[in-house]
């Protein structure tokens, strides 16, 4: 039995690449391999800062993969209304594309998909192809339970859904 293999997806934003890169190096160093799947975009941007080395650092145990956002190279990424309904529609069948390539030419398929919270709409693609999904959630505990409570002050009519 070779390395357990974890798909690894930050939301493409600001505050969220860095804490799921951190936890990808932390499963590297306790033998998992990674694939740490960025946005075509935000790849380019990650890429640009790293150190020549790090692959051989890592003894390629960390693996970058991207998938395409939905948005022209010079659209604004900045609007985030409009980046999250294009993104939600963009990205799901090109993960999953790029889980089956991955399970098709590897020994060690995908064993689990760590996916950002706020990305938590990929979780479904590795649920439908039978692997284990974790969230991982990069903000403070206070913001994913104001997150969590939106619906409920939306009904309460505490505030609308703009």
């Amino acid at each position: 039995m070779g390395r357990p293999h974890a798909l690894v997806i930050p939301f493409p934003a600001q505050g969220h690449v860095r804490p799921l890169m951190e936890l990808s190096h932390r499963l590297a160093d306790r033998g998992f391999t990674v694939t740490f799947v960025n946005t075509e975009h935000v790849h380019e941007r990650v890429t640009a800062a790293l150190p020549e080395n790090f692959s051989s650092d890592y003894g390629g145990r960390i693996r970058f993969a991207t998938i395409p956002d939905g948005m022209d190279p010079g659209e604004d990424r900045c609007d985030f209304l409009k980046f999250t309904q294009v993104i939600h529609r963009a990205t799901v069948r090109p993960l999953e594309e790029l889980i089956l390539k991955i399970n098709a030419e590897e020994e060690e398929g995908i064993a689990c998909v760590i996916a950002d919270g706020m990305a938590g709409w990929l979780l479904p693609v590795a649920k439908k192809l039978g692997i284990r999904t974790a969230a991982f959630w990069p903000a403070s505990a206070w913001f994913l339970a104001i997150v969590l409570e939106i619906p409920s002050l939306i009904e309460k009519g505490v505030i609308d859904q703009r």
